[in-house]
């Protein structure tokens, strides 16, 4: 698979803030790749480096096989499209989207035919003459990711696209952009901070903190197999089981919870510190038993609330040592729930992950229901 763009050992510092700490990543042609992380974990930073907004202290930055990091901006021939969209407000659609032609010089007929070719992918056709104030926010939002990719770049860059926009907005441009990227087979990297936004439209996704990055790995794996409890914690809603390795057997590890009680969860093969293991646990992976005999993995926990969302119903439990734990089940349960019940619960060893604990916080053993 070819490489579009390649980052070895990118560091970026503002004073004494090192905003982006030894960065090294790599793109694939026609990838759909998020950078995602909090506030301050540097996501912003790196794309500000990519697009030459800033300039790296150290590193490098290849797009094919041209290094740009001491390029200017417009010498990297990038598309972007910014958080703001930041639009002219005294052009036309069809002016905003033909200016980085123009901008080129570009022949006459040429910016027509490109200009009106791209109207098409984005389905602006009828709108090409009214000025963005004239637009809803998912048109204008369609409007600059036109005039991103009018002139074929080989990369585009997306600050944020989705954030101005409502809920049910956001969701349907998710798929539009998605779309549209795939069509065109442009290379593209997203920064964002919405989980369901990163895991909806990724190929791949870059979980950064504190400058550095943490995780590098497909949707999927990012969300079932998170590398360490930063992630594990960020991505959705988790459980964390402390407890200590006891035993290694064949794919399954074995790990004495703080009941006592041993679970089984399936083994990569990954290192583990036996004595600072966590197992983590997603509320929906986390069944109602009503036959606990010969479950792999169980316990007994009383309900000290219930969100009724519809399709499901989102429990908060208390096991009888004081543990907590977030479970999500089908709403077809709610017959026999009720806070204050005492039920039994189990899961599947598959349906957990093995992280180490690398927390400085917590001195004794807990189970942690946490959300993002």
């Amino acid at each position: 698979m070819q490489i579009d763009l390649q980052l070895r050992n990118v560091t970026k510092s503002y004073k004494k803030t090192q905003a982006v700490n030894n960065v090294n990543l790599t793109v694939n042609q026609g990838e759909f790749f998020t950078i995602l992380g909090p506030s301050g974990s540097g996501k912003t930073t790196l794309l500000k480096l990519i697009a030459g907004f800033e300039t790296v202290d150290d590193g490098s930055i290849k797009l094919k096989t041209q290094d740009i990091a001491s390029k200017k901006p417009y010498e990297r021939n990038i598309g972007m499209v910014f958080q703001n969209y930041a639009l002219f407000p005294h052009m036309s659609v069809f002016d905003n989207i033909a200016y980085p032609l123009r901008r080129r010089r570009v022949n006459k007929k040429d910016v027509q035919t490109k200009v009106k070719r791209v109207l098409q992918v984005v389905q602006l056709e009828e709108f090409s003459k009214r000025f963005p104030n004239q637009l809803s926010g998912g048109q204008q939002q369609r409007v600059a990711l036109a005039r991103a990719i009018v002139f074929d770049p080989p990369l585009l860059l997306l600050d944020e696209p989705l954030s101005a926009l409502d809920k049910n907005l956001r969701q349907q441009m998710q798929f539009e952009i998605k779309s549209i990227q795939k069509r065109l087979e442009i290379t593209t990297i997203s920064v964002t901070h919405d989980q369901e936004e990163a895991l909806t439209m990724s190929d791949r996704i870059c979980v950064m903190n504190e400058g550095g990055v943490e995780q590098v790995d497909t949707p999927e794996n990012i969300y079932k197999q998170p590398k360490n409890r930063f992630v594990a914690e960020f991505i959705g809603e988790i459980n964390l089981l402390k407890g200590h390795l006891v035993k290694l057997e064949a794919r399954f590890a074995k790990i004495k919870l703080l009941g006592g009680q041993v679970a089984t969860v399936e083994y990569t093969g990954k290192s583990i510190d036996r004595n600072n293991v966590l197992i983590a646990l997603r509320p929906e992976n986390i069944q109602l038993l009503n036959d606990p005999n010969g479950a792999v993995n169980k316990i007994e926990a009383t309900i000290s609330s219930l969100i009724y969302l519809g399709d499901a119903i989102v429990l908060s439990i208390r096991t009888d040592y004081g543990e907590e734990l977030q479970v999500k089940i089908p709403s077809i349960y709610s017959d026999v729930l009720s806070e204050g019940k005492k039920l039994t619960f189990g899961w599947n060893p598959q349906s957990a992950t093995i992280i180490e604990d690398h927390s400085k916080h917590e001195s004794t053993y807990t189970l942690k229901a946490v959300s993002s």
